[in-house]
């Protein structure tokens, strides 16, 4: 029979993110020598004092339900971490855990956008923000951002983009995919714009917010704006900095009332969090913190070699980003060009297309973070495995004729 399709379904489509790292995947089954330089996700392992944390959890016992958004024990955790970190101020019942950062997001959207509410997506975007908005029944609206702006929204393209419908501003920073960063006047900027647009929350997602390079200071919106704390959700979790993307911890401070709406949609949907991984969590937060600083460093490391290597390859630009583990090439010289194979670039997907069956390098097409033509190159692996992906980027831009 045929499955019948909701209409939420028909809105949406596949991560494309997802869809290349499973199609590297795949390919490396079939024997294939590829790289995969798709999925953000880091190659460092989750520490040991985390992982410790866990099995006492489990040797303890603490296997069963918890609360729906998350124990006292992690939402104190996060608490201390919001001061210690932001200066932002939060009691426990402003605070959420979820199923992962896109677990947050997506409850924020569901629990607040109704048909007709809008939510501005600053572009290039992270793939999966203007699906969610799309799912909650919402409108995203593109904010283009440029190159030549560090690709990052300016006061005035916000302010075009805002209408009475507008619900949220989502705001990445530092930004998957191009890895910008807004500093502290540049998000001053930006809330000046937001004071007289009552209406417009801000979903600040802060995900990357310890992968910051060249001393480039982090700041967020309710920080840098107190009077936007009302009306401002900030995301963050464990997933990039502690290298804990399988553990599914995702955690934001906001406004109470927003808090029980996103807990509702919890308690109809996922209930409560991992139990073992909140457990996990605690640990995280208040452990030591000094092997953040030392991986930063080390993709630092790798963000240099990268960004040097593609600025090397025929027809590739590449702007070197402050912080996150993403570089975003512009492939524009080479469109309308032919690859080895004697197919003609049209756009970035073709680039990316071409280049994987050519040289077994996957990346993403721009496209997919709505700013072409870019690609997204995911530099969280070993400096060996990115200084043979770069070599083969080079390779096949300088078969481009």
């Amino acid at each position: 029979m045929d499955i019948p399709v909701s209409a939420a379904l028909r809105r949406i489509k596949p991560s494309a993110t997802l869809a290349v790292t499973a199609k590297a995947r795949a390919l490396k089954a079939q024997g294939r020598d590829v790289i995969g330089l798709g999925a953000g996700e880091p190659d460092f392992d989750t520490p040991d004092h985390i992982k410790e944390a866990a099995i006492r959890a489990l040797r303890e016992g603490k296997t069963k339900y918890t609360d729906v958004d998350g124990i006292p024990e992690l939402k104190d955790a996060i608490r201390e971490k919001f001061k210690r970190d932001n200066g932002l101020v939060y009691a426990r019942e402003e605070i959420n855990v979820s199923p992962g950062g896109k677990a947050v997001i997506f409850n924020a959207m569901m629990a607040t956008v109704s048909p007709g509410d809008e939510v501005i997506v600053p572009t290039p975007y992270w793939v999966s923000y203007p699906d969610m908005v799309l799912l909650a029944g919402g409108t995203p609206v593109f904010a283009a951002t440029s190159e030549a702006d560090g690709f990052k929204l300016t006061p005035e393209g916000l302010a075009r983009a805002i209408t009475p419908k507008t619900r949220w501003l989502i705001l990445n920073s530092p930004s998957n995919p191009s890895g910008a960063a807004y500093s502290g006047p540049e998000l001053a900027a930006l809330a000046r714009v937001l004071l007289d647009a009552p209406q417009v929350m801000v979903l600040t997602d802060d995900m990357y917010e310890h992968l910051l390079f060249d001393g480039f200071a982090f700041k967020t919106i309710a920080q840098i704006e107190p009077r936007l704390f009302d009306r401002t959700l900030t995301m963050n979790g464990v997933s990039k900095a502690y290298a804990m993307t399988g553990w599914r911890i995702g955690f934001a401070g906001g406004p109470a009332a927003l808090i029980r709406g996103m807990s509702a949609i919890m308690g109809q949907s996922t209930t409560n969090p991992n139990s073992i991984a909140q457990y996990a969590s605690v640990a995280a937060l208040t452990g030591a913190q000094g092997f953040l600083a030392e991986r930063a460093l080390a993709f630092q490391r790798r963000r240099d070699l990268v960004v040097s290597m593609l600025n090397q390859a025929k027809g590739l630009t590449c702007r070197r980003p402050e912080g996150a583990f993403y570089v975003y090439p512009s492939c524009a010289a080479l469109m309308g060009k032919r690859a080895p194979s004697g197919a003609v670039l049209h756009n970035d997907e073709d680039f990316a297309r071409e280049l994987l069956d050519s040289e077994g390098v996957a990346v993403v097409h721009g496209a997919a973070f709505g700013l072409s033509p870019y690609f997204r190159i995911s530099y969280a692996t070993s400096d060996d495995v990115l200084e043979d992906a770069c070599a083969r980027i080079q390779r096949f831009c300088a078969q481009v004729s």
